[in-house]
């Protein structure tokens, strides 16, 4: 028998002739001087794969540099193993806990076996970085092991990983990959690099209680990522974290316990009341500002399917149980004449930029709002394709307060003529607090797309293939447009709930299916997947219907 296989490169756009058995790093290695990059990982049928992957039957396989999407998660999990093992052997009895993405790196803490958090110094995180770059150097290997699953937990029992053990326990997986450093053992959903030096660049930086992981900068990759002030999102962040603790539920592994022992009401209840609780706060702030004559607008920005329609909708009742009437437009009405519209570097219309927008007319309709006047609002026709007038006469009155929703609510050159005493900025994201595990933090960008990709069959007959497309340039327009200015906002509302995930799997799930596995898009589709497995679903019908989840999934009160 032949056991001569034959794979596509996409590459270099050939095909070439391997034994059967041959790992990708064994491929990489025969094509390394036809390759411009060190591949750190590879998409094997456009699914993504560690390099120690064994070829056994005819594959299209593409390699991956450490700048690409899949490439630049694999070396951050990469410094997550080599942080977690730099640790271990600094604070041998101590806990690493990787809490969050912010501030362009990975907010880390060290809890003490009584399960408190260590203040660390700016001593003990040189301590720590030197190690890790000892390790780096001696590019040590990182071996992938998968066994039964149940010897994998026995393994993480002895190892202390209750967070792995309880996660590992909740989920039907019959074997479990995990990955050994030297005496260190970690699981990570998603392919490592080979050996430590593969991840040399990197730094460690003092962050409040804790401190930051901060990888490679995608745009000059000799360098770090350098951190940038982000103090209100983190004070929105940390607040859900104390919730998630004071209700029990830190990991997936928790919330799949609250499932299994039908705590999943309560668990709901508990979240949507902490989400009005934060709405009437913020309305409790507005309408403190109107008395002293202030906050005449309220301008509600945040990046894609944050929930932002819903939060306006719930802050306008919140309002009015403060005496105030609001008043709503969409900054959608003033779009101009769509082909005046700029263009992006593809040659495509952006009507995500800013200057999308009439922004004279909108200043000049604001002023004249506080200023007492009565205004006719413009309308834009989308199919048309450009603004066609109708009578649609607003003013103010002094207990009235007009509510604007749009992305760039936050930018200040969208209101460059207005007082800032007469603005009050709401930034709105769902700033996902739970974790798969100690070492694993959920994106909020995965909870952001499994949102949209949901509301987009619903609403908008749009399948999961091409909301994936979509998503990159989605979010280059919130890199761009959205993110810069969130330290600009009055208050900061996370809009993500603690229980959605289990929600969302069962909606989520078969259209994610349903992508093509020989297209591009296939490869997120089925991390997305594997990524909802660890999930136990929970019934939507516990959802109430004023829900924030409800704009996504349907079923709300509200109408949009």
């Amino acid at each position: 028998m032949d056991s001569t296989i034959r794979i596509y490169n996409k590459n270099l756009s050939n095909f070439f002739e391997i034994p059967g058995g041959t790992s990708l790093s064994e491929v990489c290695a025969g094509l390394q001087t036809n390759l411009s990059f060190r591949p750190i990982c590879a998409l094997v049928n456009n699914k993504i794969e560690p390099l120690s992957y064994q070829i056994y039957s005819p594959k299209q396989i593409e390699f991956l540099s450490d700048i690409s999407r899949f490439g630049r998660e694999a070396y951050i999990r990469t410094l997550c193993m080599v942080l977690f093992h730099a640790v271990r052997k600094i604070y041998p009895c101590y806990r690493l806990k990787i809490e969050l993405s912010i501030s362009k790196g990975y907010y880390c803490r060290i809890l003490n076996p009584e399960l408190e958090a260590v203040e660390i110094s700016e001593d003990d995180i040189k301590c720590i970085g030197k190690v890790m770059r000892d390790v780096i150097e001696k590019d040590l290997p990182i071996v992938r092991i998968e066994e039964p699953t149940d010897d994998v937990i026995e393994l993480f029992k002895k190892e202390g990983l209750s967070d792995k053990v309880t996660l590992l326990s909740t989920v039907n997986h019959l074997y479990t990959t995990y990955y050994k450093l030297e005496d260190t053992f970690d699981s990570y959903y998603g392919p490592l690099a080979p050996s430590t030096g593969y991840v040399p660049v990197f730094d460690l930086k003092k962050y409040k209680s804790g401190f930051l992981l901060l990888g490679r900068d995608p745009e000059n990759p000799e360098m770090s990522m350098s951190p940038i002030v982000q103090d209100k999102m983190y004070h929105a962040f940390t607040t859900h974290l104390k919730f998630n603790r004071i209700v029990g539920v830190s990991n997936v592994g928790d919330l799949n316990r609250a499932v299994e022992s039908k705590r999943t009401s309560d668990l709901i209840n508990v979240a949507e009341a902490l989400h009005g609780k934060l709405i009437g706060s913020i309305s409790d702030e507005i309408a403190a500002r109107r008395r002293n004559g202030e906050a005449g607008i309220v301008m509600i920005a945040g990046p894609s399917s944050s929930g932002k329609t819903t939060t306006c909708k719930r802050l306008a009742i919140q309002l009015m149980t403060n005496l105030i009437k609001p008043k709503l437009i969409s900054l959608d009405d003033y779009f101009i004449d769509r082909d005046k519209t700029p263009r992006d570097h593809t040659g495509d219309y952006d009507f995500e930029s800013l200057y999308a927008l009439d922004l004279e007319r909108f200043n000049s309709d604001l002023q004249r709002l506080l200023a007492g006047e009565t205004i006719n609002l413009p309308t834009y026709s989308f199919e048309l394709g450009k603004r066609v007038e109708q009578y649609r006469p607003l003013s103010l009155d002094k207990d009235d307060v007009l509510i604007i929703e749009g992305i760039h609510g936050l930018n200040p050159e969208l209101t460059c003529e207005i007082s800032e005493n007469n603005l009050f900025k709401i930034y709105v994201s769902a700033l996902t607090t739970l974790r798969l595990d100690d070492h694993n933090w959920i994106s909020t960008s995965d909870n952001r797309l499994l949102r949209r990709i949901v509301r987009d069959h619903k609403y908008r007959h749009i399948s999961a293939q091409e909301t994936i497309r979509r998503w990159p340039s989605v979010r280059r327009g919130e890199e761009k447009w959205i993110f810069p200015y969130g330290e600009y906002a009055d208050a900061t509302f996370n809009s993500s709930l603690i229980f959605e995930l289990g929600v969302m799997k069962e909606y989520a799930e078969p259209l994610l299916r349903n992508v093509p596995h020989g297209i591009e898009q296939y490869a997120e589709a089925n991390r997305l997947l594997r990524f909802l497995e660890y999930f136990k679903s929970i019934p939507a019908d516990q959802i109430p219907t004023t829900s924030l989840l409800r704009e996504f999934l349907g079923g709300s009160s509200f109408h949009y």
